[in-house]
């Protein structure tokens, strides 16, 4: 394993591998132990998109296992791929630092920085896929459920990026997961496609949010409008409507149904801020959870 940029790239025996690596990386530091295999070791982060989770659990996951970090803006570099193409970043970064993280609106930009790069190249976010995200939420979900095989996530708003990293680790790592969606705003007929040709059937979509989560362990909401979508602002809100997640829709789900977003959360849209501070939500154990997968990685692909 070289790289990581999108879980249906990854085998079902290294998720495992990368999901108990974080969970025994998180109870050595939760018990005030380390482990430093990056010592001298430096990333460099890519950022085409701000992120408050993204950059700071990266930086002290890096910390915490020795290493360094460059933080580099667009404006640093004269934009990803603007002043000089993606792939001379690539190859003149892999003689400077020892990996590559990339936050990119196109997901072709991390494909090609790891097709010329020498070192690892982890995609830390694009539009196709944020498999991160998902990865630590698979960790979250076992942590409190105590299993992944056969849960069941309803996943409540718009097919993007997250839906799409989830539903390829529900097909790789047994569980479920309804999509809820406005029509027009589904995952990808590929998406589904893909999915399928791992585990049949265990990704479907609907348009009545009740219905997805009637059953479900875990209902799961994000942003109705992500990062380059401001211009559709408006038009979003109106089209989402109904597909809040709130006591109203919590009524028709489980009692022991557990809340997720990836944050951030623009609270009275996509969710309510009863939703957000209930019992059960788990929102933060999901951020918090982004730290320790990411410091697995980091030493899966660099020591």
């Amino acid at each position: 394993m070289k790289d990581f940029l999108s879980i249906m790239d990854c085998s079902v025996e290294l998720l495992e591998e990368l999901l108990g690596i974080s969970a025994d990386l998180k109870s050595l530091y939760t018990a005030g132990g380390n482990d430093s295999p990056l010592s001298g070791k430096t990333l460099a982060m890519l950022f085409q998109k701000p992120s408050l989770r993204t950059r700071i659990s990266f930086q002290v996951a890096m910390t915490d296992l020795g290493g360094s970090v460059i933080y580099v803006k667009p404006e640093d570099i004269g934009g990803i791929g603007k002043r000089e193409p993606v792939k001379d970043i690539a190859r003149v970064l892999s003689r400077y630092v020892n990996g590559i993280m990339a936050r990119t609106f196109e997901h072709n930009t991390v494909t090609e920085l790891a097709k010329y790069a020498t070192v690892p190249v982890i995609n830390a976010l694009t539009d196709f896929s944020h498999p991160c995200q998902a990865m630590a939420d698979v960790l979250t979900i076992r942590e409190h459920c105590q299993r992944v095989e056969g849960i069941k996530i309803a996943f409540i708003g718009d097919g993007n990026n997250v839906a799409r990293s989830l539903a390829h680790a529900c097909a790789k790592l047994g569980m479920k997961m309804v999509v809820a969606s406005p029509a027009g705003y589904e995952l990808d007929a590929e998406t589904i496609q893909s999915v399928d040709s791992v585990s049949a059937e265990c990704v479907r979509q609907t348009n009545d949010p009740r219905e997805a989560v009637l059953d479900a362990d875990i209902i799961y909401t994000d942003t109705w409008v992500s990062m380059g979508q401001e211009e559709q602002k408006q038009k979003r809100q109106a089209d989402f409507a109904g597909f809040q997640v709130n006591a109203e829709l919590l009524k028709s789900a489980p009692a022991h149904a557990m809340i997720m977003h990836c944050l951030p959360a623009y609270r009275g849209f996509e969710i309510t801020d009863e939703a957000a501070e209930s019992p059960n939500s788990i929102m933060f154990d999901q951020a918090e959870n982004r730290l320790h997968f990411q410091r697995a990685l980091l030493k899966k692909l660099m020591s």
